[in-house]
């Protein structure tokens, strides 16, 4: 199966045929959004902070006491980590984010490793946290197990900075299989939809913004 990460089967979730057009024939772009280019500024400004000291810009001042506090937590501090893990039908191992063997890839916006305890954070823009899922929490964790085999208990959380509120989980090394477990039921209709290349589309609401305006769905047209 084609190796996949929490975005791209969230994506599936939403809508396979949208999930084909952006995935597996590539014929369509999901264009940055507005949000999505904030995002990606609010990323590399507390990249930047926490790896190289840089200043906060000012239009971002509401994070500096985020950030801060968590750069002042002891450890080895880890940005922007990209995870690759290979899975056999059985083991699951360490691989390179874009390996041949990649089964799994996941990005951590701040890991910190402290001995056999780690802090995993994921930073998030949205107005509130009404939406969150922790789901993508626990595949975080679970290939921060594979990689850091030393780690044992991991405390993380989904961290909106704009809203200052913080969506809070504790995991544990002998739950490990557990969470890579999280996502079973999607990606095995994943699986079937790539082995009998039937790609349903479905509708919602997000079809009003959807990139594939040859979907009988979509409200962009």
């Amino acid at each position: 199966m084609t190796a996949w990460s929490y975005s791209s089967i969230s994506t599936f979730k939403q809508c396979p045929k949208k999930y084909y057009h952006l995935k597996v024939a590539k014929d369509v772009k999901d264009t940055s959004s507005e949000a999505m280019v904030y995002g990606n500024l609010v990323h590399k400004a507390a990249e930047d902070f926490i790896k190289e000291g840089t200043p906060i810009p000012k239009k971002f001042d509401y994070m500096v006491p985020i950030v801060t506090a968590l750069n002042n937590i002891e450890g080895e501090k880890h940005c922007e980590l990209r995870f690759g893990v290979a899975y056999d039908g059985k083991d699951y191992k360490p691989t390179g984010f874009f390996s041949k063997d990649v089964w799994f890839r996941g990005i951590a916006d701040l890991l910190i490793v402290n001995e056999d305890k780690a802090f995993l954070v994921d930073y998030k823009t949205g107005k509130n946290a009404k939406y969150a899922d922790t789901a993508q929490l626990d595949m975080l964790a679970a290939a921060t197990f594979t990689h850091f085999p030393e780690v044992t208990h991991i405390k993380s959380a989904l961290a909106y900075v704009v809203s200052k509120e913080f969506i809070r989980k504790k995991h544990s090394r002998d739950l490990h299989a557990s969470y890579y477990a999280t996502f079973e039921e999607p990606l095995e209709s994943l699986a079937a939809a790539e082995e009998h290349d039937v790609w349903n589309a479905k509708s919602g609401p997000l079809c009003a913004y959807c990139p594939v305006t040859s979907c009988e769905h979509n409200r962009r047209r």
